[in-house]
């Protein structure tokens, strides 16, 4: 992906917190590129930093030093509202905890980012049917979300995050509350996605997860550890999915 654009490019980022004049450091100077088609883990152990780092590179907050440039644009000159149209439109989710609203139908979950866009109300049935078909769950379009099993859910997640036809997806742990079975059927579905151009971010804890990416930064005490492609992620992911 050496010719592709850069979604992200970060320069000595860094994050301090500062609480009754103490002043902690979450990122002490972090740099890196994830370019357009990528599949990157970011892992590390708790106190790393990799939480804040994603909340930063997802504008759910800013970072305090270094500079963060998205799709070419440094992120220090934007205002929140600029970042928060950018986060709509450009960023998906995918939370461990799938975050949906059980209430409603997997359609009324996925068309829930076009509501808050600019897309037309005649344009959403098809993007969210769209969205649907391609995590498999079209039978599942008019049921209630809390009637669908953790997978399902998941999925369905996948798909809202898919609805806007974001710049980069992120998903923070999504396999963490799945058995191994519908875990590895969410990371087929993320790998698929990836293979189709999307650009991925995962964050996780587990090796094996992480293995279906082409490359994984692990952090530790707020600093890069180490970055380093996957060597065979292709044969990972095939053991993944036995």
């Amino acid at each position: 992906m050496t010719d592709a654009p850069d979604v992200i490019h970060v320069e000595g980022l860094k994050k301090d917190y500062v609480d009754e004049g103490e002043t902690t450091s979450a990122l002490r100077g972090v740099s890196f590129t994830i370019k357009k088609g990528d599949f990157v883990s970011i892992m590390g152990p708790s106190g790393s930093g990799k939480s804040t780092l994603v909340q930063i590179l997802s504008f759910l907050d800013r970072h305090t030093g270094g500079t963060y440039s998205f799709l070419g644009r440094r992120t220090e000159e934007l205002s929140n509202i600029d970042l928060a149209h950018i986060r709509n439109k450009s960023i998906g989710f995918v939370f461990q905890s799938f975050n949906l609203l059980t209430r409603l139908t997997s359609y009324e979950n996925v068309e829930i980012p076009l509501i808050y866009s600019d897309v037309p109300v005649s344009a959403r049935k098809k993007l969210v049917e769209d969205a649907i078909r391609a995590v498999g769950l079209e039978e599942k379009i008019y049921v209630e979300t809390a009637k669908l099993s953790g997978g399902q859910k998941q999925r369905i997640a996948i798909a809202r995050a898919l609805v806007n036809d974001p710049d980069i997806i992120f998903a923070d742990e999504p396999t963490g509350n799945l058995d191994s079975a519908s875990g590895a059927q969410v990371m087929g579905i993320l790998d698929g996605l990836n293979r189709n151009g999307r650009t991925v971010v995962l964050v996780t804890h587990e090796t094996n997860t992480a293995e279906f990416a082409d490359r994984i930064i692990r952090l530790r005490d707020g600093l890069i550890e180490s970055d380093t492609p996957v060597s065979n992620p292709h044969r990972s992911r095939e053991q993944f999915l036995k």
